[in-house]
């Protein structure tokens, strides 16, 4: 097991919960423009250590998600800004270029102290 990359929440945003009915979540740097704060759970610019690729896993915590699509910018945006939109749609597609899809499952709980991680198996 590998661990590609690692982050933590820092903090939510007032409007993070508004993202849960459609099924995905952002997470951002301390940079993120100020119209985008409230959507997002503020996590540190972290290096990814590897490739990201659909078959790897997601941990939220202790929840588990294969990864079924990454767009192309997601691993950009990550690296450089901590930006990438985790989707739980479970698509095999990428529609969003800055999104990494997982599994269909009930998203996860995400509080201040939450850790992610993209995992290599």
């Amino acid at each position: 097991m590998k661990i590609i990359y690692e982050n933590q929440v820092k903090a939510l945003g007032a409007c993070v919960d508004e993202f849960q009915e459609a099924g995905l979540f952002i997470i951002f740097g301390d940079n993120a423009p100020d119209e985008l704060k409230d959507y997002c759970y503020s996590v540190s610019v972290n290096p990814i250590q590897g490739t990201i690729a659909a078959g790897q896993m997601l941990k939220v915590d202790d929840a588990c998600y294969r990864i079924t699509a990454v767009g192309s910018e997601a691993p950009h945006t990550l690296a450089g800004l901590g930006h990438c939109t985790i989707n739980f749609s479970g698509q095999t597609t990428v529609d969003l270029p800055g999104t990494i899809y997982v599994e269909h499952k009930p998203m996860p709980t995400v509080s201040v102290g939450t850790v992610f991680q993209i995992i290599e198996e």
